[in-house]
């Protein structure tokens, strides 16, 4: 089921030029990814480990495209030495990240990762934007599209569990 926000979300990646849809599955960005796998214009890529998803966009940069890793704030922690990658080849760089740990959580063993996301992503030179309210979507979704493709500079959106809902145990 989508909500407004995520159909938002789907078109502003789209009209930017956005083309390649890299994920590992996930509950917070089901919407997205079953959008994109239903788009003949796009290419959705199925990942075993969010890092390929970094190495994947720096590639498709490298041949013209654009893309996005989808990623739950879990799999930053296998991302940061790719993410030297990004910044020493100045590659641009966009991560929407369904944060687990914060605001509701449940599950204790997803608190750790999800304090430690903002800092890490930050320690990488990654510039952190975050959506907890709906009307935040689009003009934090745009800024990101503007920074990274424009400036040729990582961005993480990270989408909060205010926005997403905590999962239930």
């Amino acid at each position: 089921m989508s909500t407004p926000w995520q159909e938002q979300t789907y078109d502003l990646l789209r009209a930017a030029g956005v083309r390649q849809f890299a994920y590992v599955p996930d509950a917070g960005h089901d919407y997205l990814i079953n959008r994109s796998l239903a788009d003949g214009e796009v290419h959705a890529v199925a990942l075993t480990t969010e890092e390929e998803g970094v190495a994947l966009l720096a590639g498709a940069h490298l041949g013209g495209d654009r893309g996005v890793l989808l990623m739950q704030s879990s799999g930053v922690g296998n991302c940061i030495n790719l993410l030297s990658l990004i910044r020493a080849g100045r590659f641009p760089f966009l991560t929407l990240i369904s944060m687990r740990g914060d605001f509701g959580e449940g599950n204790p063993w997803q608190i750790p990762m999800g304090q430690s996301t903002q800092p890490v992503l930050e320690s990488c030179d990654v510039t952190c934007l975050r959506i907890d309210q709906v009307d935040e979507v689009v003009p934090t979704i745009e800024a990101a599209l503007t920074t990274a493709f424009q400036t040729d500079l990582p961005v993480a959106v990270l989408l909060g569990q205010r926005l997403l809902g905590a999962k239930k145990f």
